[in-house]
């Protein structure tokens, strides 16, 4: 059995769904993933050589500036967020306010 981030991947599944198991890690992502490591996405895990299942691991552990901005969806070339980037964020979340204490 595969060991990727601290979770076991089973052996039997294809490549795609196997990498579902990782908490965060969708249907996807785990495709993204696979065709950037250059690993087919209908290859079963137990006939992944040893260079195939770092390099996954690899690209999933970079902390990169730009990889972390695309992660939590924020603009990710130097845009200031305080006012704009709505398009970014998504619709505006508006917070209630707190009832004043009556005297």
């Amino acid at each position: 059995m595969a060991r990727i981030a601290g979770v076991d991947i089973p052996n039997d599944k294809r490549g795609e769904v196997s990498l579902t198991y990782i908490y965060g890690i969708g249907r996807s992502r785990a495709a993204k993933i696979l065709t950037a490591a250059k690993v087919d996405v209908n290859k079963k895990v137990k006939d992944w050589t040893d260079d195939d299942s770092s390099n996954i691991k690899r690209l999933m552990d970079i902390g990169c500036y730009r990889g972390i901005r695309h992660r939590i969806g924020l603009p990710v070339r130097g845009q200031k967020t305080k006012n704009n980037s709505r398009t970014r964020k998504g619709k505006k979340k508006t917070v209630a306010n707190k009832k004043k204490a009556t005297k």
